[in-house]
């Protein structure tokens, strides 16, 4: 029976492992480097409270009317064990586009990947595990990290962003064909900052809308009152608001300092928001690799890098960053494990 890697525990990782329970797999391991799951769809805490939680990444899911028919039974499937509901809540500056539904995470969008893992029925998953090498030893691979020694498994899954691919190390830079590394390199993506805002129990934050969209402002792109978006009032916890910044000053500050881009951040959010309370907690994270904005091409959904063992890569790099781009490429990995067992 085979020992399986996934490397990724966000959307794609998650489902994947979801999706190859009941094969003929002997056993699945996750590995993220991360300290928790999500990838990109992960929920932040404040570090004084534990109960105050924001969405970092992915805000809410999008069903659209042209994706109703391939990708529906996940949703209805997530939908009715409430792990998504309907967006109610206002949301200024919305595309809004007939035949759209719109659905958000009353227990934050990283429970949607939580789901999934535990879907998985037994894997394995393990966080703060960053793989660094994968070499061809003895008919398997052995993958290793920077933390713990080197393992081996018989299939390997990597659902990183396609340029945390490139970066590996050992036999993998030669495995992979030089037609493949043109192909993989085209691949890119937008950078953004986001800031979260944990607030303590009682601040009010009197706006008339649970999110909008800024059209105006160089720094900022999206400001969300995280538990209005969810439909949550509570007076034992204290609100959060989550900000993302433009693409265009993701970019421009990428490796800028973290202390001084969270200032600039938050000097234009008092701009927009002057009569904003002070907060309690300030998080500011940097998704260097924000959403796909081309997708490697010829290789809808996964790409085989080599065939026994079978390594294998996939992600939104290789469909589109939203959640059916995601299912759309773990669906098209377990597909193409399942056919290789």
């Amino acid at each position: 029976m085979a020992r399986v890697l996934v490397v990724g525990a966000g959307l794609t990782g998650s489902a994947c492992a979801a999706l190859l329970r009941g094969a003929a797999l002997g056993h699945i391991v996750v590995w993220d480097k991360a300290r928790g799951a999500g990838g990109r769809m992960s929920t932040s805490r404040s570090a004084q409270d534990a109960a105050r939680t924001a969405d970092l990444g992915a805000q809410y899911v999008t069903l659209e009317p042209e994706r109703a028919g391939p990708r529906r039974s996940f949703y209805e499937e997530l939908l009715s064990h409430g792990i998504l509901k309907p967006l109610t809540a206002p949301i200024e500056g919305m595309v809004v586009k007939e035949g759209l539904c719109n659905y958000m995470a009353p227990q934050g969008i990283s429970s949607v990947v939580k789901y999934y893992l535990k879907q998985s029925a037994g894997a394995d998953v393990f966080y703060e595990q960053h793989v660094t090498h994968i070499c061809l030893q003895d008919g398997k691979w052995e993958v290793t990290r920077k933390m713990g020694l080197p393992e081996q498994f018989d299939i390997v899954i990597l659902t990183m962003p396609v340029p945390q691919i490139l970066q590996l190390q050992g036999d993998i830079v030669n495995i992979i064909n030089e037609s493949q590394r043109q192909q993989l390199e085209s691949a890119s993506y937008s950078s953004r900052y986001a800031l979260v805002l944990f607030y303590e129990a009682g601040t009010r934050i009197d706006v008339p809308w649970a999110a909008q969209y800024i059209t105006d402002n160089p720094c900022i792109r999206f400001i969300s009152i995280d538990n209005k978006k969810r439909n949550i009032e509570s007076s034992e916890i204290g609100p959060s608001v989550v900000v993302h910044t433009t693409v265009t000053f993701g970019s421009k500050h990428l490796d800028s300092d973290p202390a001084e881009v969270q200032q600039l951040i938050l000097s234009h959010l008092e701009r927009i928001m002057p009569s904003l309370p002070k907060p309690a907690s300030i998080k500011c994270h940097k998704w260097r690799y924000s959403q796909v904005t081309k997708a490697v091409p010829n290789f809808p959904g996964q790409m085989i890098l080599h065939t026994q063992p079978l390594l294998i890569c996939g992600g939104d790099g290789f469909t589109h960053s939203n959640f059916d781009g995601c299912i759309d490429s773990a669906v098209s990995l377990a597909e193409a494990v399942k056919s290789h067992l």
